[in-house]
């Protein structure tokens, strides 16, 4: 991969590898724009979310009953998944190793767990998500795709990775989601681990700018869902509610880390 050293506004070209401009392009639509309007509101009605005030369902209901909005999310989080792996892959390579099996709980499309699948072939991986997303996808020699929901049960693996899920729900949800999480790695009577993508606030070693990122995604979690961005101590709280006993946090990914817990 090149040195990440660069232009960054190379990153808007469509035709670059690692394009993010489908993820603007679903940032700046009205469906996900719409609700910052709707603050004052959602503040008098006790709605979840400033998205159900202005649309009248969560937001993945309106992506399972909206095809057109749904393929603009999944675009969205496939460029950013393009983006991160090739980060992860090249720094933190070690995680995969001695690992037969993975899980990537909402992982959208597979664009994460199709590089993790030619990067280590032989790892079998699955792509889990609901079943409006992973509908008519094909997989192939080492990978699968598997219709679900992680509030019920995630199939059993070595590994469950989840890359930008947990700050999309509350603290409750997660926990639940990590319970889940834990008997899925548990279940063959090994105990894998579960590897989490996501930020960790409040680092001092950051910038002004980056902090200020960190926060207005806590505030577009608040905006579209039910969750936010965490700090390093409420990430250990998170962690030790779902009966895990130790983890490692690794910043090595911008704004977002790497955290692997263990039961």
């Amino acid at each position: 991969m090149p040195s990440m050293c660069f232009d960054a506004s190379v990153l808007l070209l469509k035709n670059h590898p690692m394009s993010v401009t489908p993820f603007l392009h679903a940032m700046l639509d009205p469906v996900l724009t719409n609700p910052w309007n709707q603050f004052s509101t959602w503040f008098k009605n006790g709605d979840p979310t400033p998205f159900e005030t202005a649309h009248g369902m969560m937001l993945w209901d309106y992506a399972g009953a909206d095809p057109k909005h749904n393929n603009l999310f999944n675009d969205a989080m496939a460029s950013d998944a393009r983006f991160v792996t090739s980060l992860v892959i090249e720094k933190c390579k070690g995680v995969f190793m001695g690992l037969e099996s993975l899980v990537d709980v909402g992982g959208g499309t597979g664009t994460m767990a199709k590089a993790i699948a030619k990067s280590f072939p032989r790892v079998e991986c699955i792509v889990f998500d609901l079943p409006h997303v992973v509908s008519g996808l094909k997989g192939s020699e080492n990978l699968k795709y598997v219709a679900g929901d992680m509030f019920e049960a995630i199939p059993p693996a070595d590994a469950i990775l989840l890359k930008w899920i947990l700050h999309d729900w509350n603290d409750e949800e997660c926990v639940d989601i990590l319970k889940k999480c834990k008997e899925a790695i548990t279940r063959k009577g090994k105990e894998g681990k579960v590897i989490i993508i996501d930020m960790v606030v409040e680092d001092e070693k950051r910038d002004d700018e980056s902090v200020e990122t960190q926060l207005f995604f806590d505030m577009l979690m608040m905006v579209l869902v039910t969750g936010k961005e965490r700090s390093k101590k409420e990430w250990a709280k998170l962690i030790s509610s779902a009966g895990y006993n130790n983890y490692k946090i690794t910043p090595v990914l911008g704004l977002r880390s790497l955290i692997e817990i263990y039961p």
